[in-house]
């Protein structure tokens, strides 16, 4: 979505193909260059199948409809086709077959390796494994230009597929609307989402006082006298509570002293993400936060909020399993809750922690929601692997665990005497720095960070306009 956004503000036509099931990124649908086709699902009684008698029908009505959309719907052969992978199968084959019939120039988005997801399901040594690998391998290799999102990747498949085009790392980065957010903007936000997060019975006890529109679970707007509500005209009402929303003589909103630590990680819910690392450290942060507040003169930890958004396969076992520990929890309340596009970066830029169970399946592309993360100035805790330090720096923008026992531990050093966390502040007010300092490489070698729409402008845009047909 955001290279889409990206070729239409610099002049381009752009048709942007995929599945439905969420909303797009705001300025898609402002944008007049910009129209959104949306593929078919597969017919229903396919989805029932096994995986391994799915995936020969899938493929089948993924090709005939995408074909359908390059070949017939978009009238004129476009310059450009951008193909994010995986998916791999049947998309490589697909635009390499257009690109050839149409003229069109094929850009490969390299997130990872379809192969590597697929071994996720199936044994390395399975038929379907191989096919995968030799498919991406011969409809990947050659292309107008590979963007990659890593050094790692570029630097694996150059040298053990030998690709054929011009090569960039295009390391993922925020837009520049990505931010931290004041007091008045996260009550609004909770305001908002008073009815999602209302259906959790477990919250109701969890923090007194938190009804909108006067009070929230972060933020409270308190009279400053003992005036009563004025009466406020229905049509400027909230309309979440049909209620008066101004007081005489009402504060601003604030963050209540007393609020919880809001932890977000944002997950596609899928074997590659162990959920069961974060289920393990909430349940021994539970027992620590116990302990310490028993102990004389020990320092406390806060009630802690854990918010997991996205949408994925395993949502509903990992959240029955949760819902059965947190009935005898009294410090930590997890659940999940889908955002919308304009609604995410405000809750990002709403949370005091962030945590990526991301681990890559090919150990070879970075978690987008860290880069999100970042863009919101929100320090994170990482699951470790291979190429994670391209983006973060242990101690200095996050902290990198290995286990739940890591992280557990990691919860405490942050979140101890919240809202005033020493280690907390220090790590948000330097990824602040790092992010804000022009000039100063923080993290990639050799770059500095920036907004997607720079990085872009930086990286890719010259190969773009070096290959306009005149």
């Amino acid at each position: 979505m955001y290279h889409a956004e990206s070729f239409a503000e610099n002049g381009f036509m752009v048709y942007l193909i995929g599945y439905g099931g969420s909303k797009p990124i705001p300025a898609l649908e402002r944008l007049p260059k910009v129209e959104l086709r949306y593929l078919p699902e597969p017919p229903a009684i396919l989805r029932s199948l096994p995986f391994v008698l799915l995936a020969p029908f899938k493929i089948i009505h993924q090709v005939s409809s995408i074909l359908r959309e390059l070949l017939i719907s978009v009238g004129e052969p476009p310059e450009y086709i951008l193909v994010q992978n995986p998916p791999s199968i049947p998309t490589l084959a697909v635009v390499w077959l257009i690109g050839r019939i149409r003229g069109c120039k094929v850009i490969i988005d390299w997130h990872n390796l379809g192969y590597s997801i697929l071994e996720l399901k199936l044994p390395k040594t399975h038929i379907y494994v191989k096919i995968a690998k030799w498919f991406e391998v011969t409809f990947g290799r050659v292309a107008y230009a590979h963007i990659f999102v890593t050094e790692a990747m570029r630097n694996f498949l150059v040298q053990e597929w030998d690709l054929i085009g011009e090569k960039v790392v295009l390391h993922d980065r925020p837009p520049k609307h990505f931010h931290r957010c004041s007091a008045q903007e996260i009550h609004d936000l909770f305001v908002r989402l008073q009815a999602p997060i209302s259906q959790y019975k477990s919250l109701q006890d969890f923090l007194p006082d938190s009804t909108p529109p006067f009070s929230t679970l972060l933020t409270d707007r308190k009279p400053l006298s003992d005036a009563s509500p004025t009466p406020t005209p229905a049509h400027v009402r909230d309309p979440i509570s049909a209620t008066a929303l101004t007081y005489e003589n009402i504060q601003p909103p604030r963050l209540r002293p007393d609020r919880p630590a809001l932890v977000v990680s944002s997950t596609s819910w899928t074997p590659d993400e162990d959920f069961g690392i974060l289920l393990d450290a909430l349940n021994q942060y539970e027992k620590r936060a116990r302990e310490l507040s028993e102990a004389a003169n020990a320092k406390k930890l806060p009630k802690l909020l854990m918010v997991v958004t996205g949408k994925g396969p395993q949502r509903e076992e990992y959240m029955k399993k949760i819902n059965r520990l947190q009935a005898d929890w009294h410090w930590v309340r997890c659940i999940s809750l889908w955002l919308e596009a304009e609604d995410y970066p405000t809750f990002l830029g709403s949370a005091d922690l962030g945590v990526s169970l991301h681990s890559s399946s090919s150990g070879r592309d970075l978690p987008m929601k860290v880069v999100d993360m970042f863009g919101c100035g929100l320090p994170v805790c990482a699951l470790n692997f291979d190429c994670l330090p391209e983006l973060v720096k242990d101690g200095k923008n996050g902290l990198i665990f290995n286990n739940s026992n890591e992280l557990t531990q990691q919860l405490e050093l942050l979140l101890t005497s919240f809202p005033s966390s020493e280690r907390l502040n220090e790590l948000g007010l330097s990824l602040r720095q790092a992010t804000s300092t022009p000039g100063v490489s923080h993290f990639s070698q050799n770059e500095e960070w920036c907004s997607w729409d720079e990085n872009w402008n930086i990286h890719l845009k010259p190969i773009i306009l070096r290959g306009i047909r005149v």
